[in-house]
């Protein structure tokens, strides 16, 4: 705990390394865990899949869960 999924449009690995590890950082820092309790993922969707694999499978079911929607925080 936590495992943290990210998915979004194709990216080089150094850009995903670099993200990973602010995301890692603000997790250690903030979350109240071992930093050896973090998991993280990238999931790669095409842009042309996005609105069907992502929007309406992961996003519209969840958007009562989700803070952040389009950029916006939520409440």
């Amino acid at each position: 705990m936590p495992y943290i999924r990210i998915k979004a449009y194709p990216k080089d690995e150094a850009t995903k390394r670099k993200v990973a590890e602010a995301v890692f950082k603000a997790f250690a820092d903030n979350w109240g865990c071992a930093p050896s309790a973090i998991s993280i993922s990238f999931e790669e969707v095409a842009p042309e899949q996005w609105e069907e694999q992502v929007v309406k499978r992961d996003m519209q079911p969840l958007t009562d869960n989700m803070m952040v929607l389009n950029g916006e925080f939520k409440g």
